[in-house]
């Protein structure tokens, strides 16, 4: 596995498991954290042994409690400070900003999009706080399962920011527009029922319950069916929700049925039914995915 700093990743029983380890500072998010757990995805997407990822936190305390806050006043302004990317100033010479300018870019919302991209399903074991990124970056995984201490707060209108981490468009999809309004507008803190109730997180367990859960959860995602399917299925979702008309997902599928319908897997898919035995799928998301344009690609930042 790759050497970080700011995570810890683990691979076993085809699960990939991605731990956020910064516990003397409740795990919080830095820019390097971010780099790192993109290249942690990077790395479970490459690896056709991995089927899903749990993204957990590292001691008892926290998941994630938000942007490392130890710049001060200054850590939101990245026009004075640190940018996530260090790629200059978007600062014209006369003054006007470039706003398309990658330095402009907010760093949450590149691991949202890192996330949203994942070829394997994601799933959240919040396992303490999780508040703003913290909260803001388990939207884009698949599933969000939570220990029964477990806080949550999309906190930014305490902060004096908005929402970033692209969850004004994650959030709204999850629980509804009322509710993530309601969560943005106050920036309160709520516990794991709420959560729970308001449809956020899937189910709550006892801490010491908590990645057993996930992982059964993962195998059962997994353990029956055809890696190169459930990528698909995983984008074909995810990607449907801001599409403007049925008419796009019906484009979308009638190819990618007829490309997988002649695949090695659907053939195996029917003979193992046939002789009702598991499935044994060949093809590898690696080397066998479809991509088809441009329902499948990402528009560039402007």
């Amino acid at each position: 596995m790759s050497d970080y700093e700011t995570i810890l990743t683990d691979v076993s029983e085809g699960i990939f498991t991605l731990i956020l380890n910064r516990p003397d500072k409740m795990n919080a998010f830095t820019g390097r954290m971010m780099h790192e757990m993109c290249a942690a995805f990077d790395e479970a997407d490459a690896d056709d042994s991995v089927r899903a990822l749990i993204v957990t936190g590292s001691g008892e305390r926290a998941f994630c409690a938000g942007a490392d806050l130890s710049g001060g006043a200054k850590t939101f302004d990245y026009a004075e400070g640190k940018s996530w990317n260090e790629k200059g100033s978007p600062k014209r010479d006369d003054g006007s900003m470039d706003w398309s300018h990658p330095s402009v870019r907010d760093g949450g919302g590149m691991l949202s999009l890192r996330i949203f991209n994942s070829k394997k399903p994601v799933i959240a074991a919040v396992n303490g706080a999780a508040v703003g990124v913290g909260a803001t970056m388990t939207l884009p995984m698949d599933f969000r399962l939570a220990s029964d201490t477990a806080r949550f707060g999309f906190v930014f209108s305490k902060r004096g920011i908005v929402p970033e981490a692209a969850s004004s468009w994650f959030l709204p999809r999850v629980v509804g527009i009322g509710q993530a309004l309601e969560w943005c507008y106050s920036g309160k803190v709520f516990g794991a029922e709420e959560a729970h109730e308001k449809g956020l997180v899937r189910s709550l367990h006892p801490p010491g319950d908590l990645i057993d859960a996930a992982r059964s959860l993962a195998h059962e995602l997994t353990d029956e069916t055809a890696p190169v399917s459930v990528a698909m299925a995983r984008q074909m979702l995810w990607r449907g929700l801001g599409a403007p008309h049925p008419m796009v997902a019906h484009q979308l599928e009638s190819r990618a049925v007829w490309s997988r319908g002649a695949s090695a897997d659907a053939k195996e898919g029917i003979e193992s039914f046939l002789e009702k035995r598991p499935g044994e799928y060949p093809d590898r998301v690696s080397t066998d995915m479809p991509h088809f344009a441009p329902w499948m690609d990402d528009p560039d930042y402007t």
